[in-house]
């Protein structure tokens, strides 16, 4: 089994959801391989993964929405506040969602349905840059 792996920085303006399906590609035809499955793991504790709806964007501003309100900033039991009011709520956010997603791949081409992009999702609100391993495995 080949593996091949790259990290991305990428840098998201603020809370809510950063798409960057392209850069996985990408990463996915720089490696050569035509068939397995790619990885992509965000190496944060208050920024998450997710595939989504990317052709409409009122189904990501919905889900951001209800995860807001599942858990919001002024909850005044929050002891670790250090960084922020946001600072808590968005460690809880990341782990209630995902820090890794695995998508397959055939012909070189990433095996996402019509509707589907992959996002890093931001929960802090202040610009943040974030690395992401993606790693080839075929």
């Amino acid at each position: 089994m080949a593996v091949f792996q790259e990290t991305l920085t990428l840098r998201a303006r603020g809370a809510g959801m950063h798409e960057f399906t392209e850069q996985v590609a990408c990463v996915l035809r720089r490696s050569g391989m035509a068939r397995g499955v790619v990885t992509i793991f965000c190496q944060h504790t208050s920024a998450s993964l997710v595939i989504m709806e990317n052709a409409d964007p009122s189904a990501r501003r919905d889900l951001v929405a209800w995860l807001d309100r599942l858990v919001p900033v002024d909850d005044p039991e929050f002891e670790h506040t250090l960084e922020g009011p946001d600072d808590m709520p968005s460690h809880i956010k990341m782990a209630l969602t995902r820090t890794s997603e695995s998508v397959p791949f055939a012909e070189g081409r990433l095996q996402l349905g019509t509707w589907q992009g992959i996002f890093l999702w931001e929960h802090r609100r202040a610009p943040h840059e974030r690395t992401v391993i993606v790693t080839v495995l075929g």
